[in-house]
């Protein structure tokens, strides 16, 4: 079954509108969607090497974009949604003093979420949340998402036919050493 949803993505990852396909799931995952797109990005240029930068390019501008969409999120329904929870609960204080140190370190945040497995999404809408400066915050995201994706496409640019060998021979490791990075990021998240 894995073999077939391996073989069933290379092929989409061939597809004309597969660049369609990365740029929606790119700008979703930076806001909302839980998977990442590198599921499709690098099948994307495993299967097409030649237009690895071009790949790159579409991941980071649409996953900026998702970025400003989670912010949005942040910024604009924090105050209708989560302020009345936490004022419910008797957080509010304590999430103003979060606010504080959140902003105090948010260009690293960002940095760190952004090249990472970390849930990219979470800081975006933390960030609005939080106020970080908008500026700040797109420099950061354009910053660590081209550093993640185009090290990503050098990488497999510049070694892909044994890099899809390895993976093609240990596909159930590779599946299972990502949805354990998965997990470890949704974890991260629950207890950082």
């Amino acid at each position: 079954m894995l073999r077939r949803l391996y073989d069933y993505t290379m092929s989409l990852a061939d597809h004309p509108r597969a660049m369609w396909a990365l740029a929606i799931v790119a700008f979703v995952e930076s806001s909302v969607f839980p998977i990442p797109p590198d599921v499709l990005m690098i099948p994307m240029i495993l299967a097409r090497p030649s237009r690895a930068w071009a790949i790159a390019g579409v991941a980071l501008v649409a996953s900026v974009l998702g970025g400003l969409l989670g912010y949005a999120i942040g910024a604009f329904a924090y105050d209708s949604i989560g302020q009345p929870i936490l004022q419910a609960m008797g957080k509010a204080e304590a999430m103003e003093a979060f606010n504080d140190r959140f902003n105090g370190v948010g260009f690293w945040a960002v940095l760190a979420a952004g090249m990472t497995p970390f849930p990219y999404k979470v800081i975006t809408i933390m960030s609005g949340w939080t106020g970080m400066p908008l500026g700040t915050f797109i420099a950061t995201s354009i910053l660590a998402r081209a550093a993640r994706f185009f090290v990503v496409a050098a990488l497999l640019k510049a070694y892909g036919a044994p890099i899809r060998d390895f993976i093609e021979r240990r596909l159930g490791l590779m599946f299972t050493l990502f949805v354990i990075l998965l997990f470890g990021g949704f974890l991260a998240v629950k207890y950082l």
